[in-house]
């Protein structure tokens, strides 16, 4: 194996041999306490033999595509060959790719090697600065197919030119299938392009490299497209959840709402036609955290909005996982929903807690409906930071007297600029001097390392990439921010506002793989439940953790 930071972009032909690793804990970025020594680092998991075998290990030792076996022959590895080339011509055509062709030309011709993306980006500086995790590395290496077997010079040496001009990559199934590793060893948060002084966009490349392998080769994370779009296509849901499992859950949630805070008589609204909103989860909140759909519902009631959810196919699920790596997948995805919305004759649609979503739904969706059939979409972040702060609830920040940082993600504030509302509302929900910023925060904010269907992705040993090396920097941010001493403070909770569904859930694996709740007392959920454990209408806290202390809560 190559020293990762020796590492050549023709070095991605070798065959037969792992390309590079990182479980040598020295060659990963030191973190703060109370993880100082790193002799208290969890051994990363190596895949093994079997995997080996079956899937492809040999990039860095960690397999992310699931759903790719090894060509077992010959031919099989020349039909890989051509797709890739068959895939990657229809990439680079304008007709075909007229969305990213512009984006795509530019960072091909103009990149000028000056490096200044790659200290942005918290992969490469998590791993001790391997090349293969440079934002620019993955696309030097297309760069140089490209000029070798797609554009090579004219004439009957043209290929062997080539190679001196700096098309000098062996294109073979190994070269493609760590090419295709590579592109999921990106969170594609987009960090490096906003730090380009050319405005390139090696992230989105990423994304682009990725759409070659889902919609020419099917070869995509079957976390992301068997059980992920292809699901939501078929059952209205990536989480698998049917009209009807939907209608059983929303009315299983207003039972325990009404349970919880009785006397209110809480019922969410479903199909109502002519409402002025409508209101689009990620579905995964039903599953894994109803209390964050519950307290939209209770903000929505009590400042009198009138809303509605739909039960229509995909109108009750925000996400849309095609935007991550299959163009077809997220056209398909992103027009339902919107009919969903026309049905409804709805003035708005409102996004709620999910990333991913917001990007989606207000802006590449803009790409695949015309304007004239465009339903508004807008974040919920700026409406509730206007109910917040023009009086609409009845708040007392004591209720939430405990450490909080918030979480930036990176699909709704670095891409879309919303930055200002959600630290408005925290600032009106908690005490002076209990809200303890990140660093960098706002649109330099780093990726919680979940990004891109990381935080789905747990098939082998990919759990092992994210953990230690994707989420790394953030952990790093997540320490800093608290500090030594309120982290050695175990009476006191630490409460990592993350408002996103995928975020919730890489912050929900990190937390449990780094021990830091059962040890530490940390929490995560989303920003509404701050703002409803706020409301001094509810004697009760809203926060499950809280409640053992409801007594002392209700005299505040």
């Amino acid at each position: 194996m190559i020293d990762g930071r020796h590492i050549r972009p023709r070095d991605m032909g070798i065959r037969g041999e792992q390309l590079t690793t990182v479980n040598d804990k020295k060659h990963l970025m030191p973190l703060p306490a109370p993880f100082e020594d790193p002799a208290s680092w969890p051994e990363i998991e190596e895949a093994k033999p079997e995997w080996r075998d079956t899937y492809y290990a040999d990039l860095d030792g960690f397999i992310a595509l699931d759903d790719f076996k090894r060509p077992q022959t010959k031919e099989e590895e020349d039909e890989l060959v051509n797709k890739f080339l068959k895939g990657l011509e229809k990439l680079l055509n304008d007709e075909a790719n007229k969305g990213m062709i512009q984006v795509l030309d530019l960072t091909m011709e103009y990149c000028a090697k000056c490096n200044t993306c790659s200290d942005a980006c918290h992969l490469f500086v998590a791993t001790d600065r391997n090349e293969i995790y440079r934002p620019t590395y993955r696309i030097d290496v297309l760069r140089r197919i490209i000029k070798g077997y797609i554009n090579p010079p004219k004439g009957k040496l043209g290929r062997w030119k080539a190679k001196f001009t700096g098309a000098d990559v062996d294109l073979n199934w190994e070269t493609i299938m760590r090419l295709a590793e590579s592109a999921y060893r990106c969170n594609l948060c987009r960090r490096c392009a906003q730090a380009c002084p050319l405005a390139l966009d090696n992230g989105s490349l990423a994304k682009e490299i990725r759409k070659i392998f889902s919609q020419e080769m099917d070869i995509a994370p079957k976390p992301v497209h068997d059980r992920g779009a292809k699901i939501q296509l078929r059952t209205g849901s990536s989480t698998g959840i049917t009209r009807a499992a939907f209608l059983d859950t929303v009315e299983f949630l207003d039972e325990d709402l009404n349970d919880l805070y009785p006397g209110n008589n809480y019922e969410v609204p479903i199909d109502k036609k002519g409402a002025d909103i409508l209101l689009i989860h990620n579905a995964g909140e039903y599953m894994a955290w109803p209390e964050n759909p519950m307290a939209f519902e209770i903000l929505f009631n009590e400042a009198g909005l009138s809303w509605t959810l739909s039960s229509d196919m995909i109108g009750y699920d925000n996400v849309n996982y095609g935007i991550w790596y299959d163009d077809k997948m997220a056209r398909d995805i992103a027009l339902q929903q919107i009919e969903a919305a026309k049905k409804l004759g709805v003035n708005r649609i409102v996004v709620g807690e999910c990333g991913h979503a917001h990007k989606a739904i207000s802006v590449v969706s803009d790409r695949f409906s015309p304007a004239k059939d465009r339903v508004p979409v807008e974040s919920f972040l700026p409406m509730l930071r206007d109910l917040v702060l023009g009086g609409a609830y009845d708040l007392d920040p004591m209720r939430n007297d405990f450490a909080v940082t918030l979480h930036d993600p990176c699909n709704f504030v670095r891409q879309m600029g919303v930055v200002q509302p959600q630290r408005d509302i925290i600032n009106a929900v908690v005490p002076k001097g209990r809200f303890m910023e990140m660093y960098p925060h706002g649109v330099d904010n780093y990726c919680c390392g979940g990004g891109s269907g990381f935080a789905i992705m747990n098939s082998l040993n990919f759990p092992a990439y994210r953990e230690n090396i994707s989420t790394r920097m953030k952990l790093k941010q997540v320490l800093d921010a608290f500090g030594p001493e309120n982290i050695y403070n175990k009476d006191l909770v630490k409460y990592i506002c993350a408002p996103c569904s995928n975020c919730k859930g890489t912050f929900r694996e990190m937390l449990k793989y780094w021990g830091l709740t059962e040890n530490y007392n940390f929490q995560y959920a989303g920003l509404v439940e701050l703002v409803v454990n706020a409301m001094t209408k509810f004697d009760t806290p809203y926060f499950e953790w809280m409640r053992d202390d409801a007594d002392e809560f209700s005299m505040m």
